[in-house]
């Protein structure tokens, strides 16, 4: 039968979502397929359910199957992810948001942390999945490096109990594997380490779910946006062009058709330096307001300009992220983020809202 699977999604691979490079099969797109004589069936995945390729590229599955592998009868179900029932430990998660960046280096994992405390810090119920399978890092920002995480029974269900660190329910794949040891995982096998964690963690309820994503764009990525419905995307960048140019890339990933997920806004980080001497000057080290003028370029919003101060990088190692301060620069620089995330959540969802509505 795997055999039989593996012919059609070969044949399958063939389709290509129009306007891309990515086949239907590496978009995740094609899901649960069955077959029994001479009938296949199998479900299409569609991020909306206004795509204007839905019928041609059903039609191009039932041809290219009836006429390589000379299948009678070719059921495809069109499926929405905004329509998918919802894993049991996700019901109860209001908004999850991915968190991007185009290259290694940027600080994409620090700012999850640090706005994922900011937020608990507002009052939101909050968790942080750490899907940077191969460089995880959130354990250490959090001090939780020697943290196991239990298995809890719920509904008859096993589920992953979260460690709690700072009022933030976390999963890292660095809880499960020997961080002595270098991860070396294909694809497939990260991609299922993820779902696994998103999906079979005790996540109970939760304000918003926080997924730190690996640098660039991979399979993980679709594997994420094929799994849940995302509430938007949030790309990292420093300010300067070569940063810059890996962000596009994630833009453009994120906004393209076969994946659809609005992108809330961009964070520059270490966006200027500020010596603890010299509290009021500024040194632009790696280029001045670059995310700026791309989020104007791009139509995006600019959610924050975080500076590069030691203390950030300080307390990132010692497991207290800085946004727990309330009173220094760089904890009020993640308190701001948190707010403006917050609002483009609302602004977004209530724009989708009216989009159903009219539809």
């Amino acid at each position: 039968m795997q055999e039989i699977v593996k012919e059609i999604r070969d044949v399958l691979s063939g389709i290509n979502y129009p306007g891309t490079s990515k086949s239907i099969t590496s978009l995740d797109m094609v899901q649960g397929i069955r077959v029994e004589d001479n009938k296949v069936a199998f479900r299409l995945v569609f991020q909306r359910a206004n795509d204007p390729f839905v019928k041609s590229i059903v039609a191009k599955c039932q041809a290219l199957l009836q006429e390589k592998l000379g299948y009678g009868t070719v059921n495809v179900e069109t499926v929405f992810i905004q329509d998918m029932e919802r894993p049991f430990s996700l019901e109860k998660v209001r908004h999850i948001i991915a968190i991007s960046s185009g290259k290694g280096g940027v600080g994409k994992s620090t700012v999850a942390s640090n706005l994922a405390v900011a937020l608990a810090k507002l009052g939101y119920k909050v968790g942080l999945v750490d899907a940077d399978i191969f460089g995880p890092s959130i354990p250490k920002m959090f001090a939780a490096e020697d943290a196991r995480p239990c298995m809890v029974e719920v509904d008859g269900r096993e589920l992953i109990e979260p460690i709690v660190r700072y009022g933030v329910k976390i999963l890292s794949i660095g809880f499960f594997v020997d961080p002595g040891s270098a991860t070396v995982w294909r694809g497939p096998m990260a991609s299922n380490a993820l779902k696994q964690m998103v999906e079979e963690g005790y996540w109970d309820e939760l304000d918003y779910m926080l997924i730190d994503l690996p640098p660039g764009t991979s399979d993980i990525h679709l594997t994420l946006v094929q799994t849940v419905a995302l509430s938007g995307a949030i790309v990292v960048s420093t300010p300067q062009a070569v940063a810059l140019a890996d962000a596009v890339k994630g833009i453009n990933m994120f906004e393209s058709p076969g994946i659809s997920v609005p992108v809330l806004g961009l964070v520059e980080n270490m966006a200027w330096f500020t010596p603890a001497e010299l509290p009021d000057n500024k040194y632009y080290i790696f280029g001045k307001e670059g995310v700026r003028r791309l989020a104007e370029e791009r139509g995006l919003r600019l959610l924050g300009q975080i500076p590069i101060v030691q203390g950030i990088m300080e307390a990132g190692d010692a497991g207290t992220p800085v946004a727990l301060e309330d009173n220094s620069l760089s904890g009020q620089a993640f308190q701001e983020l948190a707010r403006a995330v917050v609002k483009a959540v609302d602004e977004t969802a209530e724009i989708a809202r009216r989009v159903r509505v009219t539809r």
